[in-house]
Protein backbone atom coordinates (compact mmCIF):
# COMPACT_ATOMS: atom_id res chain seq x y z
CA UNK A 1 0.00 0.00 0.00
CA UNK A 2 2.77 2.19 1.18
CA UNK A 3 4.62 1.53 -2.37
CA UNK A 4 1.13 2.55 -4.31
CA UNK A 5 1.30 5.37 -2.74
CA UNK A 6 4.59 6.39 -3.24
CA UNK A 7 4.19 5.73 -7.21
CA UNK A 8 1.34 7.77 -7.01
CA UNK A 9 3.01 10.93 -5.75
CA UNK A 10 5.68 10.09 -8.06
CA UNK A 11 3.15 10.07 -10.77
CA UNK A 12 1.63 13.23 -10.08
CA UNK A 13 4.82 15.02 -9.43
CA UNK A 14 5.64 14.12 -12.91
CA UNK A 15 2.36 14.54 -14.56
CA UNK A 16 2.34 17.87 -13.02
CA UNK A 17 5.84 19.22 -12.83
CA UNK A 18 4.68 22.43 -14.28
CA UNK A 19 1.96 23.33 -12.07
CA UNK A 20 3.90 22.78 -9.43
CA UNK A 21 6.75 24.57 -10.44
CA UNK A 22 4.95 27.75 -10.92
CA UNK A 23 3.05 27.23 -7.43
CA UNK A 24 6.75 26.72 -5.76
CA UNK A 25 7.88 30.00 -7.91
CA UNK A 26 5.22 32.19 -6.34
CA UNK A 27 6.11 31.29 -2.63
CA UNK A 28 9.60 31.04 -3.02
CA UNK A 29 9.68 35.11 -4.49
CA UNK A 30 8.38 36.29 -1.30
CA UNK A 31 12.27 34.88 -0.34
CA UNK A 32 14.10 38.56 -0.17
CA UNK A 33 16.91 37.23 -2.30
CA UNK A 34 14.63 35.56 -5.26
CA UNK A 35 12.19 38.89 -5.50
CA UNK A 36 14.29 40.31 -9.14
CA UNK A 37 15.43 36.70 -10.08
CA UNK A 38 14.28 35.31 -13.84
CA UNK A 39 12.29 32.27 -14.25
CA UNK A 40 15.00 30.27 -15.06
CA UNK A 41 17.46 31.74 -12.35
CA UNK A 42 14.92 31.17 -10.45
CA UNK A 43 14.21 27.04 -11.24
CA UNK A 44 17.86 26.52 -11.28
CA UNK A 45 18.35 22.54 -10.56
CA UNK A 46 14.51 22.50 -9.21
CA UNK A 47 13.23 20.85 -12.23
CA UNK A 48 15.79 18.34 -12.51
CA UNK A 49 15.49 17.39 -8.89
CA UNK A 50 11.52 17.26 -9.14
CA UNK A 51 12.71 14.31 -11.89
CA UNK A 52 15.81 12.72 -9.05
CA UNK A 53 12.81 12.60 -6.50
CA UNK A 54 10.28 11.32 -8.60
CA UNK A 55 12.76 8.46 -9.21
CA UNK A 56 13.83 7.93 -5.59
CA UNK A 57 10.32 7.86 -4.56
CA UNK A 58 9.87 4.86 -6.75
CA UNK A 59 12.77 2.81 -5.27
CA UNK A 60 10.49 2.34 -2.17
CA UNK A 61 10.46 3.01 1.26
CA UNK A 62 13.22 0.49 1.86
CA UNK A 63 15.80 2.60 0.73
CA UNK A 64 18.20 3.97 2.42
CA UNK A 65 18.71 8.08 2.80
CA UNK A 66 21.83 7.97 0.77
CA UNK A 67 20.10 5.28 -2.13
CA UNK A 68 17.31 7.73 -2.23
CA UNK A 69 19.07 11.08 -2.44
CA UNK A 70 20.62 11.06 -5.81
CA UNK A 71 23.69 13.92 -5.05
CA UNK A 72 23.24 15.56 -8.16
CA UNK A 73 21.47 18.77 -8.26
CA UNK A 74 21.12 19.36 -4.58
CA UNK A 75 25.03 20.34 -4.60
CA UNK A 76 24.49 22.33 -7.47
CA UNK A 77 22.05 23.99 -6.59
CA UNK A 78 23.33 24.72 -3.61
CA UNK A 79 26.32 26.52 -5.33
CA UNK A 80 24.22 28.35 -7.64
CA UNK A 81 22.47 29.85 -4.42
CA UNK A 82 25.36 31.60 -3.42
CA UNK A 83 25.88 33.48 -6.92
CA UNK A 84 22.39 34.34 -6.57
CA UNK A 85 23.16 35.67 -3.21
CA UNK A 86 20.91 33.92 -1.10
CA UNK A 87 21.26 33.04 2.84
CA UNK A 88 21.58 29.69 4.00
CA UNK A 89 18.15 30.18 5.61
CA UNK A 90 16.71 30.67 1.94
CA UNK A 91 18.31 27.81 0.56
CA UNK A 92 16.29 25.48 3.33
CA UNK A 93 12.73 27.39 2.90
CA UNK A 94 13.03 27.43 -0.81
CA UNK A 95 12.82 23.14 -0.46
CA UNK A 96 10.59 23.35 2.64
CA UNK A 97 8.05 25.36 0.37
CA UNK A 98 8.78 22.58 -2.63
CA UNK A 99 8.00 20.29 0.40
CA UNK A 100 4.66 21.82 0.67
CA UNK A 101 3.62 22.37 -2.61
CA UNK A 102 4.22 18.32 -2.90
CA UNK A 103 2.04 17.68 0.33
CA UNK A 104 -0.38 20.00 -1.02
CA UNK A 105 -0.67 18.61 -4.63
CA UNK A 106 -1.13 15.12 -2.89
CA UNK A 107 -3.90 16.35 -0.49
CA UNK A 108 -5.54 17.85 -4.05
CA UNK A 109 -6.03 14.68 -5.90
CA UNK A 110 -7.09 12.73 -2.87
CA UNK A 111 -3.69 10.84 -2.00
CA UNK A 112 -2.84 10.99 2.15
CA UNK A 113 0.06 11.23 3.03
CA UNK A 114 1.10 9.65 6.53
CA UNK A 115 2.71 7.14 7.89
CA UNK A 116 5.22 5.13 5.82
CA UNK A 117 5.12 7.20 2.83
CA UNK A 118 4.86 10.63 4.80
CA UNK A 119 8.38 9.26 6.42
CA UNK A 120 10.08 8.26 2.73
CA UNK A 121 8.83 12.15 1.01
CA UNK A 122 10.43 13.63 3.97
CA UNK A 123 13.42 11.83 4.33
CA UNK A 124 14.40 12.51 0.72
CA UNK A 125 13.30 16.07 0.85
CA UNK A 126 15.48 16.39 3.84
CA UNK A 127 18.64 14.69 2.45
CA UNK A 128 18.15 17.38 -0.47
CA UNK A 129 18.28 20.15 2.08
CA UNK A 130 21.00 18.66 3.55
CA UNK A 131 23.17 18.47 0.80
CA UNK A 132 22.53 21.46 -1.11
CA UNK A 133 23.18 23.36 2.09
CA UNK A 134 26.38 21.47 2.49
CA UNK A 135 27.49 22.46 -0.55
CA UNK A 136 26.32 26.62 0.12
CA UNK A 137 28.34 26.31 3.04
CA UNK A 138 30.95 24.97 1.38
CA UNK A 139 31.06 27.46 -1.31
CA UNK A 140 30.05 30.62 0.97
CA UNK A 141 32.80 29.94 2.99
CA UNK A 142 35.75 29.56 0.28
CA UNK A 143 34.44 32.41 -1.26
CA UNK A 144 34.80 34.65 1.60
CA UNK A 145 38.81 33.39 2.42
CA UNK A 146 39.52 34.05 -1.07
CA UNK A 147 38.11 38.11 -0.68
CA UNK A 148 39.58 38.25 2.61
CA UNK A 149 43.17 37.22 1.19
CA UNK A 150 43.00 39.37 -1.64
CA UNK A 151 42.06 42.01 0.16
CA UNK A 152 44.88 41.50 2.29
CA UNK A 153 46.98 41.33 -0.89
CA UNK A 154 45.64 45.01 -2.55
CA UNK A 155 46.66 46.14 1.03
CA UNK A 156 50.12 44.81 0.77
CA UNK A 157 50.59 45.98 -2.40
CA UNK A 158 49.18 49.08 -1.83
CA UNK A 159 51.68 49.41 1.38
CA UNK A 160 54.72 49.12 -1.63
CA UNK A 161 54.51 52.61 -2.89
CA UNK A 162 54.81 54.49 0.61
CA UNK A 163 57.51 52.27 2.13
CA UNK A 164 59.47 52.62 -1.33
CA UNK A 165 59.20 56.36 -0.42
CA UNK A 166 60.39 56.08 2.89
CA UNK A 167 63.15 53.36 2.10
CA UNK A 168 64.76 56.58 -0.80
CA UNK A 169 64.08 59.07 1.71
CA UNK A 170 66.09 57.61 4.32
CA UNK A 171 69.11 56.53 1.41
CA UNK A 172 68.87 60.25 0.69
CA UNK A 173 69.65 61.51 4.22
CA UNK A 174 72.12 58.95 4.95
CA UNK A 175 73.91 60.00 1.71
CA UNK A 176 73.42 64.18 2.80
CA UNK A 177 74.46 63.10 5.92
CA UNK A 178 78.04 61.33 4.93
CA UNK A 179 78.32 64.47 2.56
CA UNK A 180 78.03 67.26 5.21
CA UNK A 181 79.84 65.19 7.21
CA UNK A 182 77.56 65.03 9.88
CA UNK A 183 77.53 61.27 10.36
CA UNK A 184 78.37 59.42 13.59
CA UNK A 185 78.70 56.15 14.89
CA UNK A 186 75.19 57.03 16.68
CA UNK A 187 73.64 57.69 13.02
CA UNK A 188 75.10 54.80 11.43
CA UNK A 189 73.84 52.69 13.93
CA UNK A 190 70.19 54.18 13.55
CA UNK A 191 70.12 53.96 9.40
CA UNK A 192 71.37 50.62 10.14
CA UNK A 193 68.79 49.76 12.18
CA UNK A 194 66.40 51.46 9.81
CA UNK A 195 67.52 49.85 6.55
CA UNK A 196 67.30 46.73 7.47
CA UNK A 197 63.65 47.38 9.28
CA UNK A 198 62.39 48.40 6.10
CA UNK A 199 64.06 45.73 3.92
CA UNK A 200 62.17 43.06 6.71
CA UNK A 201 58.63 44.73 5.55
CA UNK A 202 59.34 44.59 1.91
CA UNK A 203 60.18 41.04 2.65
CA UNK A 204 56.65 40.87 4.18
CA UNK A 205 55.54 42.59 1.56
CA UNK A 206 56.85 39.92 -1.23
CA UNK A 207 55.66 37.03 0.33
CA UNK A 208 51.78 38.42 1.00
CA UNK A 209 51.74 39.10 -2.92
CA UNK A 210 53.25 35.97 -3.77
CA UNK A 211 51.21 33.68 -2.14
CA UNK A 212 48.18 35.63 -3.09
CA UNK A 213 49.01 35.95 -7.00
CA UNK A 214 46.10 33.38 -7.75
CA UNK A 215 43.29 34.86 -6.05
CA UNK A 216 40.33 35.58 -7.94
CA UNK A 217 39.12 39.80 -8.57
CA UNK A 218 37.73 40.97 -5.18
CA UNK A 219 33.97 41.87 -4.36
CA UNK A 220 31.93 42.95 -2.06
CA UNK A 221 34.13 46.40 -1.67
CA UNK A 222 32.74 48.77 1.02
CA UNK A 223 32.25 52.76 0.40
CA UNK A 224 32.55 55.72 3.15
CA UNK A 225 31.45 57.90 0.51
CA UNK A 226 31.79 62.31 2.03
CA UNK A 227 32.12 65.73 -0.09
CA UNK A 228 35.96 66.75 0.35
CA UNK A 229 38.26 69.05 -1.45
CA UNK A 230 40.56 67.02 -3.92
CA UNK A 231 43.36 69.49 -4.51
CA UNK A 232 44.42 69.02 -0.93
CA UNK A 233 44.83 64.94 -1.34
CA UNK A 234 46.79 65.11 -4.81
CA UNK A 235 49.03 67.78 -2.98
CA UNK A 236 49.44 65.15 -0.33
CA UNK A 237 49.82 62.44 -2.05
CA UNK A 238 52.75 64.51 -4.85
CA UNK A 239 54.52 65.09 -1.35
CA UNK A 240 54.60 61.54 -0.29
CA UNK A 241 55.50 60.21 -3.75
CA UNK A 242 58.19 62.53 -4.74
CA UNK A 243 61.39 60.47 -3.10
CA UNK A 244 60.14 57.77 -5.97
CA UNK A 245 60.25 60.20 -8.72
CA UNK A 246 63.34 61.75 -7.85
CA UNK A 247 64.25 65.42 -6.80
CA UNK A 248 65.66 65.87 -10.72
CA UNK A 249 63.79 63.11 -12.51
CA UNK A 250 60.48 63.01 -13.00
CA UNK A 251 57.83 65.90 -12.03
CA UNK A 252 54.60 66.06 -10.23
CA UNK A 253 52.13 68.23 -11.13
CA UNK A 254 48.90 69.05 -9.36
CA UNK A 255 46.43 70.39 -11.79
CA UNK A 256 43.34 69.98 -10.22
CA UNK A 257 41.52 73.16 -9.09
CA UNK A 258 41.79 74.13 -5.62
CA UNK A 259 37.98 74.28 -4.99
CA UNK A 260 37.09 71.44 -6.49
CA UNK A 261 34.96 68.66 -4.60
CA UNK A 262 34.54 65.41 -5.19
CA UNK A 263 31.97 62.70 -3.28
CA UNK A 264 34.05 59.68 -2.61
CA UNK A 265 35.58 57.21 -0.44
CA UNK A 266 38.38 59.58 0.52
CA UNK A 267 40.78 56.26 1.66
CA UNK A 268 40.00 54.36 -1.73
CA UNK A 269 40.24 57.28 -3.60
CA UNK A 270 43.74 57.99 -2.74
CA UNK A 271 44.63 54.54 -3.39
CA UNK A 272 43.55 54.66 -6.95
CA UNK A 273 45.42 57.95 -7.40
CA UNK A 274 48.43 56.35 -5.50
CA UNK A 275 48.32 53.29 -7.80
CA UNK A 276 48.16 55.91 -11.05
CA UNK A 277 51.12 58.37 -10.28
CA UNK A 278 53.18 55.19 -9.03
CA UNK A 279 52.38 53.53 -12.23
CA UNK A 280 53.24 56.89 -14.42
CA UNK A 281 56.26 57.60 -12.42
CA UNK A 282 57.54 54.08 -13.70
CA UNK A 283 57.16 54.86 -17.48
CA UNK A 284 58.00 58.64 -17.13
CA UNK A 285 61.74 58.54 -15.48
CA UNK A 286 62.49 61.64 -17.04
CA UNK A 287 59.37 63.86 -17.56
CA UNK A 288 55.94 65.12 -16.36
CA UNK A 289 53.18 63.38 -14.73
CA UNK A 290 50.20 65.87 -14.22
CA UNK A 291 47.18 64.87 -12.33
CA UNK A 292 43.84 66.89 -12.93
CA UNK A 293 39.89 66.80 -12.59
CA UNK A 294 37.02 68.41 -14.16
CA UNK A 295 33.36 68.13 -13.68
CA UNK A 296 31.57 66.72 -16.86
CA UNK A 297 27.81 67.00 -16.66
CA UNK A 298 25.29 69.00 -14.80
CA UNK A 299 24.86 65.86 -12.16
CA UNK A 300 27.92 66.66 -11.07
CA UNK A 301 29.88 63.60 -12.57
CA UNK A 302 33.81 64.37 -11.73
CA UNK A 303 36.57 62.66 -14.50
CA UNK A 304 40.03 62.75 -12.88
CA UNK A 305 42.80 61.92 -15.24
CA UNK A 306 46.73 60.80 -14.75
CA UNK A 307 48.72 62.35 -17.84
CA UNK A 308 52.53 61.57 -18.88
CA UNK A 309 54.79 61.84 -21.40
CA UNK A 310 56.41 58.68 -20.84
CA UNK A 311 57.37 55.61 -22.95
CA UNK A 312 53.71 54.84 -23.63
CA UNK A 313 51.60 51.33 -23.79
CA UNK A 314 51.18 49.42 -27.28
CA UNK A 315 47.88 49.31 -28.63
CA UNK A 316 46.98 45.70 -27.78
CA UNK A 317 47.96 46.12 -24.14
CA UNK A 318 45.73 48.89 -23.77
CA UNK A 319 42.84 46.80 -24.01
CA UNK A 320 43.96 44.22 -21.06
CA UNK A 321 45.85 46.63 -18.77
CA UNK A 322 43.48 46.20 -15.95
CA UNK A 323 42.79 42.37 -15.94
CA UNK A 324 44.29 41.30 -12.15
CA UNK A 325 47.99 39.48 -12.98
CA UNK A 326 48.46 41.51 -16.61
CA UNK A 327 51.97 42.85 -16.36
CA UNK A 328 54.37 44.14 -18.65
CA UNK A 329 56.61 41.37 -20.30
CA UNK A 330 59.57 43.97 -20.18
CA UNK A 331 59.38 44.58 -17.05
CA UNK A 332 60.07 42.36 -13.77
CA UNK A 333 59.02 42.27 -10.32
CA UNK A 334 55.45 43.57 -11.39
CA UNK A 335 52.29 41.50 -9.97
CA UNK A 336 49.68 42.80 -12.02
CA UNK A 337 47.74 43.87 -9.05
CA UNK A 338 48.19 48.26 -9.33
CA UNK A 339 46.00 49.00 -12.40
CA UNK A 340 43.23 45.96 -11.46
CA UNK A 341 43.06 47.51 -7.83
CA UNK A 342 42.36 51.07 -9.29
CA UNK A 343 39.48 49.49 -11.82
CA UNK A 344 38.13 47.76 -8.71
CA UNK A 345 38.09 50.52 -6.67
CA UNK A 346 36.34 52.94 -9.52
CA UNK A 347 33.80 50.62 -10.42
CA UNK A 348 32.89 50.14 -6.52
CA UNK A 349 32.44 53.96 -6.99
CA UNK A 350 29.67 53.02 -9.73
CA UNK A 351 32.39 55.26 -11.96
CA UNK A 352 34.58 54.13 -15.26
CA UNK A 353 38.11 54.13 -16.25
CA UNK A 354 39.64 53.79 -19.68
CA UNK A 355 43.29 54.61 -20.80
CA UNK A 356 44.74 56.06 -24.04
CA UNK A 357 48.16 55.98 -24.67
CA UNK A 358 51.02 56.39 -27.95
CA UNK A 359 54.02 54.23 -27.80
CA UNK A 360 56.67 57.23 -27.42
CA UNK A 361 54.29 60.29 -26.91
CA UNK A 362 52.77 59.04 -23.05
CA UNK A 363 49.50 57.89 -21.78
CA UNK A 364 46.36 59.69 -19.81
CA UNK A 365 44.57 57.41 -17.91
CA UNK A 366 41.02 58.68 -17.07
CA UNK A 367 38.36 57.78 -14.47
CA UNK A 368 34.94 59.01 -12.95
CA UNK A 369 33.07 59.83 -9.98
CA UNK A 370 29.46 60.29 -10.00
CA UNK A 371 28.20 63.18 -7.97
CA UNK A 372 25.81 62.81 -4.89
CA UNK A 373 22.62 61.83 -5.90
CA UNK A 374 19.30 63.80 -3.82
Amino acid sequence: MAIDILDEVAQLIEQERDALLAEWRVQVRALPAARNLDVPTLNDHIPHFLTELAIALRAGPGETIAQAVLDDSPPAHGLQRVKDAFDIEEVVAEYNILRGCIHDLADRNGLRLQGRPFHVLNRVLDGAIGSAVRSFATQEAIEVQHRREEYLAFVAHDLRTPLSAVTLSARILELLLKREGSETPETTRKFKTLNRNLQHLEDLIAKVLEENTNLETETGVKLERRRFDLWPLVEALIHDLHPVAGTDSTRLNNAVPEDFVVYADANLLRRVFQNLIANAISYTPRGEVVIGASVTDDGGTAECFVRDNGEGIPEDRCRTVFDKHETDPERQGGLGLGLAIVKTFVEAHDGVVNVESELGVGSIFRFTLPGQRS
